[in-house]
């Protein structure tokens, strides 16, 4: 992407520390790099991410105070964590920012804060100092209709404007939320959404194709405009900022391996799986006959490294016909020749990252979003498998036969390339994406 050579500003970028909102803002990062801008990235110090990974950037953390507040880092306690952030972190912020004001060199300007949608804070701070604030989503595009259409018209909407979304079963989600909020939650939504209403416009890691339907609905009652510059990690492909420690040696084993033949297994950074989890997608894997990438990180189960649980008898079956790691990386593995089929948690970043390749998707969600991007890929696109209920030996050896080699699964594996054609050309010049970034930067941050 050509460097602005002429722009002489710099943009702030406010992360959410955890891996999967830490990837799309520092891959966003890069991208706006590339354009000519310079980048401070403001962090709590909780996961902080490692500047050497990125040397062309300005590293700031802020105190967050987490020990002190005393909240869960696990997903059940996810509002409280969001709302201790917001708060502990929102003086700092303000404090941090003010002093680059004053220290501003007359030939570079900040032009504006982009800010994960959970870190809703720095759009006070920025409206406080005089500059657009910017929310960056890193979910489906289609979660920000819970943002912009009110909650009382919200069942009607879903059901009666939007037939093309009907799998994605919004209303059902409403129910869901709907269902015994805690203060924590009212307070967070209402919040959110107060600092959307007042920011300059909203970012999202989407490609129009991808969600046509609920970008179009979007348009019509979001208050703000939203650029849908996805996938990031396309855009930005040098970009790495994993917390764990990638194992590439299984990039080698996958040399080894035939075209299309590998299901790639992997959970992300946050799900947990039971004992009897383990042993079941061991046998599952086992009896497929297909060659697997399996990562098993530590703490995938609770309180274990999770490799110690594989039956007995596992390891001498499977022989080389297996690899398992403690993290891969995925986008290498994705792009790999080798890769047929992913069975994947469905986060966002990794949904994108197999959409982009082509590479079809057994669906295992876990919570959260997790659920909308598994009916998006298996209802919706067609381009994936739902793994439903208790996970089961011969349920699994099937699935996997399905997504990789069966005729049953041609269709499936046939639009997955599809989509890979599709998305390459909303990332060339004049594509959907391209063209979303550059009226994004002139309409937001050439003010």
């Amino acid at each position: 992407m050509e460097k602005q050579a002429e722009n002489s500003s710099r943009l702030v970028l406010v992360l959410y520390p955890f891996q999967g909102h830490i990837n799309p803002m520092l891959q966003l990062a890069t991208i706006f790099h590339a354009k000519g801008y310079s980048i401070t990235i403001i962090h709590p110090e909780f996961n902080s991410p490692n500047p050497s990974n990125h040397p062309q950037f300005t590293f700031i953390s802020v105190p967050d105070k987490l020990l002190e507040s005393k909240v869960s880092l696990s997903p059940g306690d996810f509002m409280n964590l969001v709302l201790a952030l917001n708060k502990n972190c929102a003086a700092p912020f303000k404090k941090c920012l003010k002093q680059m004001l004053d220290d501003e060199h007359p030939c570079e300007r900040i032009a504006g804060v982009i800010y994960d949608g959970l870190m809703y804070f720095a759009q006070t701070v920025a409206d406080d100092l005089g500059l657009p604030g910017i929310s960056m989503r890193p979910t489906a595009a289609a979660m920000l209709l819970f943002a912009v259409i009110p909650q009382i018209e919200q069942e009607s909407v879903f059901d009666r404007q939007i037939p093309e979304l009907q799998p994605l079963e919004l209303t059902q989600m409403v129910t869901s939320m709907s269902k015994s909020p805690t203060d924590a939650m009212t307070e967070v939504r209402a919040a959110s959404l107060n600092a959307m209403k007042r920011s300059a416009g909203m970012i999202a890691n989407s490609i129009e194709f991808l969600e046509h339907a609920a970008l179009t609905k979007i348009g019509e009652h979001s208050p703000v405009p939203v650029f849908t510059i996805g996938p990031f990690h396309k855009l930005a492909p040098s970009s790495s900022s994993s917390l764990l420690q990638e194992e590439a040696d299984c990039i080698s084993w996958l040399d080894k391996q035939a075209p299309k033949s590998v299901i790639y297994v992997s959970f992300g950074s946050m799900a947990s799986l039971s004992k009897q989890d383990i042993v079941e997608i061991s046998w599952g894997l086992a009896n497929s006959e297909q060659p697997f990438l399996w990562v098993i990180r530590p703490g995938l189960v609770l309180g274990s490294e999770g490799t110690e649980l594989l039956p007995d008898g596992f390891l001498e079956t499977v022989g080389d016909r297996g690899c398992i790691v403690k993290w891969a990386p995925q986008k290498e593995v994705l792009a790999h020749c080798a890769v047929g089929g992913f069975w994947t948690h469905c986060g966002w970043n990794s949904t994108l990252e197999s959409v982009s390749e082509g590479v079809p998707m057994l669906c295992r969600p876990c919570f959260g979003d997790q659920f909308l991007n598994m009916r998006y890929i298996c209802y919706i696109w067609k381009i994936g498998l739902e793994l439903e209920n208790e996970l089961e030996r011969g349920k699994i050896k099937g699935a996997i036969k399905t997504l990789l080699v069966n005729i049953e699964g041609k269709e499936m594996r046939n639009k997955a390339m599809e989509f890979k054609g599709k998305t390459e050309l909303c990332l060339r010049e004049g594509g959907s994406s391209s063209s979303s970034l550059d009226e994004f930067t002139k309409r937001i941050l050439s003010v």
